[in-house]
């Protein structure tokens, strides 16, 4: 039996009656997982799951075996199949394997299905299913192209399978070519949903056409069963059932009604099925059937017909209809007028009056409100009378309403103190005027002394029973819990959960990832993500990112003027990234960084935006950066008033990405980072003028930018963590001339390796010898020269400017200085001359200047302060070339000297060269 089976049929109740452990009223119990004088496990029989508010303990129905027995996940789930039982069969009939052929073939063919839907290509079932408001990761959903039995995909058994369940259907004619016989497959062009029998298995499938045609929309296999989306849980007390399949799915979206109701589909308005009727028959909680179906004749009828069929089948059991608007349909609603229409209206559901008891009229069916609603704030009813049940459309001013009491909470409730329910309660006879028939109190709803003075003493000043009082504040709590509950959950942040994907999408992203020229290939498709220009600049950041992996990761600002496209840069480039990988900052406190979850910043990409705006936050990333963890001291007092003090530990890596304008103010932050100039050349801008013409023009295909970026998300997902060794570390030595140089040794190795871990897939995974480990440790993986000439490609400008004794925006001014100079074939050249020609503000010209000769890179030649001001002479033109060309010398001297090594075979043992000669890049 498979856990989801389990949970399905395994109620929280059933679990506590083997145990012998019974809730009160109130659906609460004493905690059998802690010592407790006053009940505090609350048991949820509509989620089928438990929370003690003294204890914290929580979970469903194993989790409670797994802690009253002490047992291990396995051990409780095997306890859990048992109390389980057999599942019973729909007949005493033994199954044969013909229809256990059947599950087998559409459970294979579905999920197919599903990775058809999942693939990137898959744009038009999308795109429809984004019309209708379905999300295909939420729903268990798949598309047929029609091509699933194409080119020798299925072998002879399953096409003979398939034949047999009606998924292909032999083709009249012949197509030329065609080796044997040709078939038309079922519900070709569908979106696919699954119908499935008691035990969960498939045995039916539905398709809904995604084209325009009138007269095919609806698929079904012949003999249909099975139910959608499934069988209803045993423990099932409030079921919905839908006119059509497309408006269960809708309802199975919305999290307000899947945590109260049940969902079951009919098959249209005559499709309340002999199998639906019995799976609904055995339902032994049931207590009410809420008919929600299409607003027109057709929907109204067969409403009222089966209303009529079902009184007698299930007595007992309350039969209910929501009064769906004049031709609307769930999801026209849903696309409309969103969920809130939705929830509205099934709070508003109607009881047919022939399920009434003899003398109650409709007014006074009391429903419980699904969640808090603008328009529940109207009390009365539209017939006029009192509404009854709890509406929170005021939140401060809650008001509970029994057919002898209404209860008004003056001030709302504490959303934040879960162990108190502290209110200030105003309680009125609904049968009085009288205002002595009122009274005023502050309250603890879960004190229970307190509670029962209070019930006494109101029970005199209102003149009705203790029992009335005693069963509204008992309601009132149960309801109010679950309304704080609701509350507290919609507040939660709502954070990116892990990236999953399919076998196809795996095989995809290490298919690419292991294909030559991988670098190459990359930096050409991080420009078709709508990435312009910056070629070198994107790859290296690129590769930077993909270091958060790595047990050290690199770190990297982006530097450059306003508005020459740092942010732009940095936005693009961590796109490609996956959500729950990252963490954009903007503004944030010093201290908050300390009240992350220890493990929740580990090997995350955090990024600011800009870093002035940031300041506060520079010191602990600086730690994170430097120590990868933070940990901060505080007091905080104890249950009893006493001070103590706690560590607040929070634990990296990071990766770490940010702009600026100002090096210098960050100068500690840069160091520490891998510092990049962003390109701001006249082609440059034309380049992205263009692509901005262009897409105001409509011809950038976003759909293709968007499918690659989703694609570089893949791929980051599949790198796994390994261990990277450079056996030519020791050979390579970075430029004597660069400033800091141990760190700038470092980053260049670090980079080195980040490039060799991402091309994992193309290496040979290797194991140090430990004789510990009965011979074999640690896996690793081997650099490559190809790995070190990429970071030399990559790093040369980075290397430059550690080099370089000017910023980069100064050394970019002097070289454009220079380049005046010889175009005009000037030798010397006047303050004012350069500000007309640059069109520069006069305080940076005047910055530039006086860095240029302080460092003796200009020297005065003539002119005095006062009149023409100064005249300045360059003293060495080609200063810059030659630094560059040291630089080049170095690492590629590095190179040659690896090289001549591997020829004379003097590294250190001949495995490295035959990984040399071997590997591809």
């Amino acid at each position: 039996m498979e856990i989801r089976e389990i949970k399905q049929r395994l109620s929280i109740l059933t679990v506590l009656n083997h145990y012998k452990l019974k809730p009160d009223r109130h659906q609460m119990l004493k905690c059998p997982f802690h010592e407790d004088d006053q009940p505090s496990l609350k048991i949820y029989a509509e989620t089928n799951t438990f929370n003690c508010f003294g204890c914290n303990a929580n979970g469903d129905a194993i989790e409670f075996i797994q802690r009253k027995e002490n047992l291990g996940k396995h051990q409780a789930l095997t306890k859990a199949a048992e109390l389980c039982g057999e599942p019973k069969p729909i007949n005493n009939k033994p199954k044969s394997q013909p229809v256990q052929n059947h599950t087998e073939i559409l459970t294979k063919i579905f999920s197919y299905f599903q990775n058809g839907l999942n693939s990137g290509v898959a744009i038009k079932p999308k795109e429809y299913l984004q019309e209708r408001g379905l999300d295909y990761k939420l729903l268990e959903a798949g598309y047929n192209s029609g091509q699933f039995h194409h080119r020798g995909k299925l072998s002879d058994k399953d096409q003979q399978a398939c034949i047999d369940a009606g998924l292909l259907i032999p083709y009249g004619g012949n197509i030329p070519k065609a080796k044997g016989k040709t078939y038309t497959p079922f519900a070709k062009d569908c979106i696919i949903f699954p119908l499935k029998n008691r035990q969960n298995q498939i045995t039916g499938i539905y398709g809904r056409s995604i084209t325009n045609n009138k007269n095919a929309k609806h698929y079904y296999l012949k003999n249909r069963t099975g139910l959608y989306p499934g069988y209803p849980k045993p423990n099932t007390t409030k079921l919905i059932l839908t006119e059509a399949i497309i408006d269960a799915a809708t309802l199975l979206q919305i999290l307000e009604i899947t945590a109260r109701f049940e969902t079951l589909s009919c098959y249209g308005v005559n499709g309340l099925t002999t199998e639906i009727l019995q799976a609904i028959k055995e339902l032994p909680n049931l207590e009410e059937i809420v008919f929600f179906f299409d607003g027109d004749k057709a929907g109204t009828e067969a409403v009222e017909k089966y209303r009529e069929e079902l009184f007698n089948e299930l007595p007992g059991v309350k039969l209910s209809a929501v009064e769906t608007p004049e031709g609307e349909d769930i999801n026209s609603l849903f696309l409309n007028y969103d969920k809130d229409a939705i929830l509205q209206l099934i709070d508003e559901r109607k009881t047919a009056p022939l399920n009434l008891p003899e003398g109650e009229t409709l007014e006074q069916e009391q429903t419980e409100l699904l969640v808090p609603s603008n328009n529940a704030a109207q009390v009365p009813s539209p017939s006029g009378k009192v509404r009854m049940g709890l509406s929170t459309a005021n939140p401060e001013f809650i008001t509970f309403t029994t057919p002898e009491l209404q209860i008004i909470l003056l001030g709302g409730i504490n959303l934040q103190q879960l162990d108190r329910l502290r209110a200030t309660v105003k309680i009125t006879r609904a049968d009085s005027t009288n205002p002595l028939h009122s009274i005023r109190h502050t309250i603890d709803l879960y004190h229970s002394d307190y509670l029962e003075k209070f019930i006494n003493k109101a029970s005199e000043q209102l003149e009705t029973g203790t029992t009335v009082l005693r069963t509204a504040l008992a309601e009132l709590t149960d309801q109010i819990e679950k309304y704080r509950l609701a509350k507290i959950e919609s507040r939660k942040e709502k954070r990116p959960q892990e990236r999953q994907l399919t076998e196809a999408q795996k095989r995809k992203a290490i298919r690419y990832l292991s294909s030559p020229k991988l670098m190459e290939r990359t930096n050409n498709d991080i420009g078709k993500t709508g990435m312009i220009g910056e070629e070198n600049n994107r790859l290296l950041m690129y590769l930077v990112f993909t270091s958060r992996l790595r047990e050290q990761p690199l770190h990297i600002i982006s530097l450059g003027a306003s508005g020459t496209g740092k942010t732009y840069l940095q936005e693009k480039i961590s796109a490609l990234i996956p959500e729950h990988h990252k963490l954009e900052i903007t503004i944030l406190s010093e201290n908050a960084f300390y009240y992350f979850g220890q493990q929740e910043l580990k090997n995350k990409l955090v990024l600011i935006e800009d870093m002035d705006g940031a300041e506060n936050v520079l010191y602990p990333l600086r730690e994170l950066q430097s120590k990868r963890k933070i940990s901060k001291t505080i007091p905080i007092k104890d249950s009893k008033g006493n001070l103590k003090t706690i560590t607040l530990k929070v634990e990296g890596p990071i990766c770490l990405a940010g702009t600026t304008t100002r090096e210098k103010l960050y100068e500690d932050n840069a160091n520490r980072s891998l510092l990049i100039y962003l390109d701001s050349s006249k082609q440059h801008k034309e380049q992205i003028m263009n692509y901005q013409r262009a897409e105001s023009a409509g011809r950038i295909k976003k759909d293709e930018e968007k499918q690659m970026t989703e694609f570089f998300k893949d791929m980051q997902t599949v790198l796994k963590p390994v261990k990277v060794r450079n056996p030519y570390a020791e050979y390579l030595v970075i430029p004597e001339h660069v400033f800091k140089p141990l760190r700038t040794n470092s980053h260049y190795l670090a980079f080195i390796e980040t490039i060799t871990f991402y091309h994992q897939y193309q290496r040979e995974v290797k194991y140090e010898k430990s004789p510990s480990l009965g011979g074999v440790g640690e896996a690793y993986i081997e650099t490559t020269l190809k790995d070190i000439e990429w970071a030399n490609i990559l790093l040369k400008d980075v290397l430059l400017a550690k080099a370089d004794e000017l910023s980069g925006e100064c050394r970019r001014f002097f070289e454009n200085l220079k380049g005046w100079l010889k175009t005009g074939n000037k030798a010397s050249f006047y303050k004012n001359e350069i500000r007309e020609a640059f069109r520069m503000n006069p305080n940076n010209l005047k910055y530039y200047l006086s860095q240029l000769l302080r460092y003796n890179y200009l020297k005065i030649v003539g002119g005095n302060r006062h009149k023409s001001g100064y005249e300045y002479e360059v003293t060495n033109t080609e200063e810059y070339r030659q630094l560059n060309q040291s630089l080049d010398n170095a690492l590629d001297a590095a190179l040659t000297n690896i090289k001549k090594r591997l020829a004379v075979g003097s590294v250190n043992n001949k495995r490295v060269i035959e990984s040399v000669i071997h590997s591809t890049c």
